[in-house]
C-alpha cells in the first residue's frame, strides 16, 4: 500500500514539473512574442493629419511648398484659392511686383507691362485683405509652372514647382511612409510599388522622402530604388526674353560727361583709340524722385561716334545727393517718366543703347531697381535699343542686386572690376587679379559668361600716409608714371596680384601705389577668353595710356 502511495506521488511530482515547465515556455513564448510586436511587427497606427499638417481656420488653407509646409496659410473664397503674394515672390515667381500706391500687381512680361488692381473681396486676381496681398492661384498659373493639389481634413494645397535636376527614388514593393525614421512612427500615408517620391535625406536605414501629394517623412532604404536625377516633362509654355547682342566682343569705354560742352571733346578724347566697338557718355541723371532726368546728350556726338564705328549706349546714375533711389523706384509713375526719357532721347538722337549705372543701392531698394529694369527692358526691346546693367563685384552685401534675374531681363551684366580698395578702406590694390577673377567666377554662378562684361580700371590710386592717417586719390596711367620717375621709384612686379608695386617717402610721408599699366592691363583682359565673357569694358577714357589700346585689342583677339 504505502509502495503506491509513493508511486502515486511521484506522477503527482512528475506532473507538476511538467507542468510548471509547460508554463515556463509558454510565459517565455509570450515574453518572445511581446518582444517581436514590440520591436519587429510594423506599427499600423495612422497619424492625425490635423495634427501632422495643423489645423486652418475657417476660410484658410495650408500651404505644402514642394517638400515643406509653410506657414503661412493660402485663402479660400468660394472655390478660388489665393495664395500670398510674398510666398508666391520668394519662392514661385518673383516678377509679382506690388504697386502699393495704385493698389495693383504689376507683372511685367517680356513684351507688356500688366496690371491686375485689387480688390478688398476675394473675387478677382488680387485680394487685399487686412493689409496681405493674396493672389488668386489662376493668376499665379498664368506666368508661373506649378502643379497642385487640393485636399480636405484638413483643408490643404499641395504645390510642386521644381521639376528639373530633382532627386528621386521609386518604390520597389509596397510600403508606408512615416512620420520620423522608425517601424514604430505612426503612418503618414501609403505608397504603392513603382511610386515616385522625391529623394530629400538619407539616414543609416531610412530616406527622408516627400510624396508629390504632399507628405514628407521617411520610408525603409530598402525598399527604395538608388537616387537618381530626374527631369519631369512639362507643356507648359512661358514667354522667353530675347537679347540684342554683338556679334564680335563688345570693347567699351565710359566718356565721364559733366557739362553740354564737354561732348565737343569727343574727337580729342578719341583721337588715339583703337579697338572701340562702343562707346558710353554718362549723359543722364536722376535729377529728383519724381523721375525727372538732367540730360547732357548731344546729336552731334553720336553722328561722330557712327563715323568712327562706336555704338554709343548713352548712361543713366542714381549719383545726385539727397536724391532717394528707393523712394524713385519704389513709384510706378516715375520710373516710367525715367524710361520714357531716355527711349525718347534715344530715339532722337540715335543712341544704340542704354547703360544703367545705380550704385550702392539699399537692400530695400532691390525690388524695385529689378522691376524698373523689367519695365526698361520692355521699351529698350520695343526699340531696338541694348540695356546692360552695370555691378559691383558681387559680395554678400551686394545680393539684393539678384545678378540672376537682371541675367533674365537685361542684354548685358557689366562687372564693375575695381574698387577693391577705395577712399576710405585701408591702402591696396585698385583691383588686383584674383580679386577681379573671383568677381568673375562668381558672376557667372548666376549670369551667362557670353553676355557678361568685365569692367576694369584705367585708374589707380596713389596712397599717403601720414601718421597713421591713410588718404588716397584717383589718378590715371600717365600721371602714375610720372609720379613714379619724378620721385625715382622702381616698381616691383608682384606676380601674386598681377601689378608692378612701388612707394617711397617724402615730406615725412608714405606713399605707395598699386599700377595700372600694360602689364597688368593685360592679366585682366585675358579673363574674357579664358572664360568666354562677352567683353572688355574700362573706367574711363581719358586715364589711360597710349599703349593700352593695342594691348587690349591684343588679349581680345584670343576670344574672337
Amino acid at each position: 500500500m504505502k509502495k503506491s502511495n509513493d508511486i502515486q506521488s511521484r506522477r503527482k511530482q512528475l506532473k507538476l514539473r511538467i507542468t510548471i515547465v509547460i508554463l515556463i515556455f509558454l510565459l517565455a513564448a509570450i515574453g518572445l512574442g511581446v518582444h517581436v510586436v514590440q520591436n519587429y511587427i510594423p506599427s499600423r497606427e495612422h497619424m492625425s493629419l490635423t495634427e501632422y499638417y495643423g489645423q486652418p481656420s475657417d476660410g484658410e488653407m495650408v500651404v505644402v511648398l514642394g517638400t515643406d509646409i509653410m506657414e503661412e496659410r493660402a485663402l479660400k473664397s468660394g472655390d478660388q484659392i489665393y495664395l500670398p503674394q510674398t510666398m508666391v515672390s520668394t519662392y514661385l515667381n518673383q516678377r509679382y511686383y506690388w504697386d502699393s500706391a495704385n493698389q495693383q500687381i504689376l507683372y511685367a512680361t517680356p513684351s507688356a507691362l500688366e496690371n491686375y488692381p485689387a480688390s478688398e473681396s476675394g473675387d478677382g486676381d488680387v485680394w487685399l485683405k487686412d493689409g496681405t496681398v493674396y493672389l488668386n492661384l489662376a493668376l499665379v498659373q498664368k506666368y508661373t509652372d506649378l502643379d497642385t493639389y487640393t485636399y480636405e481634413d484638413p483643408s490643404r494645397i499641395v504645390i510642386q514647382h521644381e521639376f528639373t535636376g530633382i532627386n528621386t527614388a521609386t518604390v520597389q514593393k509596397d510600403t508606408s511612409v512615416r512620420y520620423r525614421g522608425g517601424i514604430k512612427s505612426p503612418i503618414l500615408t501609403d505608397v504603392s510599388k513603382g511610386d515616385t517620391l522625391i529623394y530629400m535625406q538619407a539616414l543609416e536605414d531610412w530616406v527622408q522622402v516627400s510624396t508629390l501629394d504632399g507628405y514628407i517623412g521617411y520610408v525603409q532604404k530598402k525598399v527604395l530604388s538608388d537616387m537618381e536625377t530626374t527631369d519631369f516633362e512639362r507643356s507648359f509654355e512661358k514667354e522667353d526674353y530675347t537679347y540684342l547682342t554683338m556679334d564680335d566682343k563688345v570693347n567699351m569705354t565710359w566718356h565721364q560727361i559733366t557739362n553740354t560742352d564737354a561732348n565737343a571733346y569727343f574727337a580729342d578724347m578719341t583721337a588715339n583709340v583703337s579697338g572701340l566697338n562702343v562707346i558710353s557718355p554718362t549723359w543722364f541723371y536722376i535729377q529728383d524722385t519724381s523721375g525727372n532726368l538732367g540730360d547732357l546728350s548731344s546729336a552731334d556726338y553720336v553722328t561722330q561716334a557712327h563715323q568712327k564705328g562706336y555704338k554709343v549706349w548713352g548712361l543713366v546714375d542714381n549719383f545726385t545727393a539727397d536724391v532717394s533711389t528707393t523712394e524713385t523706384l519704389s513709384q510706378l509713375a516715375s520710373r516710367q517718366n525715367i524710361i520714357k526719357h531716355l527711349v525718347q532721347t534715344a530715339a532722337n538722337i540715335g543712341m544704340d543703347g542704354i547703360n544703367v549705372d545705380f550704385e550702392s543701392l539699399s537692400e530695400d531698394a532691390g525690388p524695385h531697381f529689378l522691376e524698373f529694369l523689367r519695365e526698361l527692358s520692355i521699351e529698350c526691346h520695343k526699340n531696338n535699343l541694348v540695356l546692360s546693367v552695370d555691378n559691383p563685384v558681387p559680395e554678400d552685401f551686394t545680393s539684393h542686386y539678384d545678378r540672376r534675374e537682371q541675367g533674365l531681363v537685361v542684354d548685358y551684366v557689366v562687372i564693375m572690376g575695381y574698387d577693391e580698395h577705395y577712399v576710405g578702406s585701408d591702402a591696396g590694390s585698385v583691383a588686383s587679379l584674383p580679386w577681379v577673377e573671383q568677381g568673375v567666377e562668381d558672376t557667372l554662378a548666376e549670369v551667362p559668361a557670353q553676355r557678361t562684361i568685365l569692367a576694369i580700371p584705367f585708374y589707380t590710386r596713389l596712397w599717403k600716409t601720414t601718421g597713421g592717417a591713410v588718404t588716397s586719390e584717383a589718378i590715371g596711367m600717365t600721371e602714375a608714371q610720372n609720379v613714379l620717375t619724378e620721385n625715382k621709384v622702381e616698381t616691383v612686379w608682384d606676380g601674386s596680384i598681377s601689378q608692378n608695386y612701388g612707394e617711397y617717402e617724402k615730406d615725412g610721408s608714405t606713399y605707395q601705389i598699386w599700377m595700372e599699366d600694360a602689364q597688368s592691363i593685360a592679366e585682366k583682359v585675358k579673363l574674357i577668353p579664358k572664360y568666354d565673357l562677352a567683353g572688355v569694358a574700362q573706367w574711363r577714357l581719358g586715364f589711360e595710356s597710349n599703349d593700352i589700346w593695342s594691348t587690349i585689342s591684343e588679349n581680345l583677339q584670343s576670344a574672337s
